[in-house]
Formats: C-alpha cells, structure tokens, sequence
C-alpha cells in the first residue's frame, strides 16, 4: 500500500460507523454497555470543532506526529510534522491528499471513506459492524469492521468512560499491517479559521489511479 492510500487509511478508521448495519458480535450487549455505547454517541456528536496533536505509530515501532483540526459538519484537516508535507483535508466535496511540497492533491469521493459519519451531525455506533466490546481500567474499547478505499479494515475504537472522549484507535489494514493513533492536548468547541478547510487553486489535481 502506498503512503497516499495509507493516510486515508488511516484516518478513515476514525470513528468509522454505519458502513456495514449489522451487528456481528457473538453475545448480546449488556444494559450497561449499551448505555455507555449511546452515551459516548450522544458526547461526540455534542462536540462541534475540536483541535488537537495525535501521534502515529506503525507496525515497525515507527512514530509520526502531526495537528488535527475538525468542525462538524464536513470539515476536518490533518497535517504530518515535517519532514512530512502531507495533508489530508474534507470540506464537504470530498477527501483531498495534499503534498505541499510539490503543490499537488488527490481526490477521493466524500462517500468512499468511513471518516464522514464522524464529521455529520449525529454520531450512533449502533449503526456499526460492531466485532467486539470490551471496558477496564476507565476505558471502553469498541471493535469494528469497516470497508475502505483500500478494503476491508478492523478498527478498534478507545474510550474513556468517565470522559467519553476519544482517546486512541488502532487499525488492521488489509495486509495485516496495524496502525495506532492517540490524540493529545486535545481542546473541544473551539474557533477555528475558516483557512484551515481550504484547497489552494495553485495545487495540481492528480488522479488517484496513478500509483
């Protein structure tokens, strides 16, 4: 998988719900779950912009950081730290992967990548496959099965049961390669620039068939 697919990848993973509508897990919910499971849904979708730091590790031990910056609906724009130029921005068209250095982006539908139910304006993990629940030490961790641009993904979504905030999820690509993201120094309902949910008309639109 190349790093363009594997940023979308990525970040498609994020809160990625009603791609598939069953249920596969093999027990019922508990009362209690399925009472933090809305609650965390209810939290989420009460949060309209947040901005914040997320550190990436890969497989290999490999760390990545970078600053995220979201508002519902529609909006959100990740950026790696140098030496990374890569980007990736929603603005309700679409998904854009931006390269600054080389001033040129890809493109990809708005509903060809899971992200977008976190960016609407309601938030329900019902609506997911959901593989798996489990809660301890002040976290719930909810399992899912996603389809992506690149196929299907297990996405294992982290969240604290006192703050319902999310902390962490990870990631199994189709090849077997895993993903883990945490967010930091995370601040909700914030103003953000209306710059920041901008494609600049010097960048070169590539096709994203051109691997």
């Amino acid at each position: 998988m190349n790093r363009r697919d594997a940023l979308v990848l990525a970040f498609s993973g994020l809160l990625a719900v009603a791609a598939m509508p069953a249920i596969a897990l093999d027990r019922a919910l508990t009362p209690e779950e399925e009472q933090l499971i809305r609650a965390i849904g209810e939290h989420n979708t009460q949060i309209r912009s947040m901005a914040g730091r997320f550190l990436q590790i890969d497989s290999g031990g490999g760390r990545t950081e970078g600053t995220f910056f979201l508002e519902r609906p529609d909006k959100v724009r990740f950026r790696y730290n140098p030496p990374s130029r890569e980007e990736i921005v929603s603005v309700g068209r679409g998904f854009y992967v931006l390269n600054r250095a080389d001033k040129t982006y890809y493109a990809y539908p708005q509903d060809s990548i899971p992200l977008r139910q976190f960016l609407g304006d309601r938030i329900d993990l019902f609506q997911a496959n959901i593989l798996d629940v489990t809660t301890s030490d002040g976290y719930m961790t909810i399992t899912i099965a996603d389809e992506t641009v690149a196929g299907t993904v297990q996405v294992s979504l982290t969240f604290g049961t006192d703050s319902l905030d999310l902390k962490q999820w990870s990631l199994v690509e189709p090849n077997g390669s895993e993903l883990t993201f945490s967010l930091y120094d995370v601040e909700k309902n914030v103003d953000i620039p209306r710059s920041f949910f901008y494609i600049d008309a010097t960048y070169t639109a590539i096709d994203p068939a051109q691997r």
